[in-house]
């Protein structure tokens, strides 16, 4: 079982290392600007009272396909567009790492909306993250509606796929990079 926790971390640490924050190409950059417009639209099907919160919003970052996978060490790690008054201006990444009573994997879509310049550039800044508390409201209808600001922030996530016992947003550490 140690060997298994021991190739799992190994793993996982390289995959999130080797991750850089923007595509590389002006093609992946595209990909990921659709990806992340493709979310949104589902989302706000998803939920119709979503649309009012980003157009309230001064900014959020969309993460497209955030995956997540644990066996006891788990990590997570997706790559998103942050969007300033409905307009990309740039790429972030999320990663993860956690420790505990954990086993399995899912895939899933995070919205993180700022309804403060302060947050917003904090998240630029890259001195963003969130603690072991933190909580995302799961998106289905009415949920928009009824989204809650901590320090200028609201997180929504919507699942893709997969089953997971296990599935905070607590530890979650970001990246930012302008287009």
């Amino acid at each position: 079982m140690n060997r298994v926790l021991t190739t799992a971390s190994v793993i996982i640490c390289s995959v999130l290392c080797a991750c850089t924050t923007a595509p590389k190409s002006e093609q992946g950059k595209a990909d990921k600007r659709d990806e992340a417009a493709v979310a949104l639209d589902k989302a706000q099907r998803s939920d119709p009272t979503l649309g009012p919160v980003l157009r309230d919003a001064l900014g959020y970052a969309v993460f497209p396909t955030v995956g997540k996978g644990a066996a006891g060490i788990g990590g997570a790690y997706g790559k998103g567009v942050l969007y300033e008054n409905g307009v990309p201006v740039g790429y972030c990444d999320l990663t993860q790492a956690s420790i505990g009573f954990q086993l399995g994997g899912q895939a899933y879509t995070e919205i993180i909306c700022f309804s403060t310049a302060e947050a917003l550039n904090r998240f630029k800044s890259g001195n963003f993250a969130f603690d072991a508390q933190a909580t995302a409201v799961a998106l289905k209808s009415g949920s928009g509606a009824n989204a809650k600001y901590s320090d200028g922030v609201a997180v929504f996530t919507m699942d893709e796929s997969g089953l997971m016992f296990e599935a905070s947003i607590g530890g979650q550490k970001f990246s930012y990079q302008a287009r």
